[in-house]
């Protein structure tokens, strides 16, 4: 596979503090196409000052309509990199593209995750491997709860460089994403039979374990106990978020339990 096969898709919305990482990572692309959802905070300067971006404008509704979006912009380019705007592609990765000369067997490619807290890379996170390189041809993308899910319907491969997950926004603004995810995950995960769901979500639905289990599960289980403050600051990020999805939960059955009340008294 060549790199100037693939153009590197972004989906940004005020990311001006991660821009200039993620775009000094991409070197070696001609093209670059960003979907952008009325930013304000200086990223459209940022992607007007490189001349190999090409900016869309899209007003969000969800994530995956704004991928589904993006990649029918790029139907007829051979493999799009599907890049959040905090990923920093690994300075290997155009020789492994290179070197990929099975390339035309797969419909994609998927990679695993370095989480960067407080600029340090961390031992280990719960970030699972993503598909981050498809034929848009063929890929279909699903809402599900906060997230999205990419797939396509051939084989996949594993990319052997690792991505960077590096979100230099402020405190601030990660918490108001947070609290919005929280309802989206709340909603999916009550409107799901129990018995359909993965053993994280289970315990998630329960709504009084995983704040606790998963910032020890981060520290100790993952190595986040050696990384010093900044695995302290995920390990805690981690449980607040599962916080508020656990307040969420409990404010909708209470909800729910009242409305009971209401039409029994």
């Amino acid at each position: 596979m060549k790199p100037n096969e693939v153009v590197p898709l972004l989906l940004t919305f005020n990311e001006a503090p991660n821009l200039p990482r993620t775009l000094g990572a991409l070197g070696w692309a001609g093209r670059i196409v960003a979907v952008d959802s009325g930013s304000t905070d200086g990223t459209r300067e940022i992607l007007a000052a490189d001349p190999r971006v090409e900016v869309l404008e899209r007003r969000f509704d969800n994530h995956a309509a704004q991928w589904r979006f993006g990649f029918e912009q790029l139907r007829g380019t051979p493999w799009v990199l599907a890049l959040d705007a905090d990923f920093v592609v690994p300075g290997g990765f155009a020789a492994e593209l290179e070197a990929l000369a099975d390339a035309a067997d797969y419909d994609g490619f998927e990679a695993a995750f370095t989480y960067v807290s407080l600029g340090q890379p961390l031992r280990g996170s719960i970030l699972p491997p993503r598909l981050v390189l498809v034929r848009p041809q063929l890929v279909t993308v699903e809402q599900d709860g906060h997230a999205h899910r990419p797939r396509v319907p051939g084989k996949v491969g594993r990319l052997r460089e690792r991505f960077h997950h590096d979100d230099r926004k402020p405190l601030a603004t990660w918490l108001a994403a947070q609290e919005r995810y929280a309802r989206l995950e709340a909603g999916k995960l009550l409107a799901a039979r129990p018995a359909e769901l993965p053993l994280t979500a289970r315990l998630r639905r329960r709504g009084w374990i995983t704040p606790w289990l998963v910032p020890l599960y981060v520290l100790f289980a993952r190595g986040g106990i050696l990384d010093g403050r900044a695995g302290w600051y995920y390990a805690l990020q981690r449980g607040l978020a599962e916080a508020l999805i656990a307040l969420r939960l409990l404010e909708a059955r209470a909800g729910h339990s009242a409305r009971k009340e209401t039409r029994n008294p």
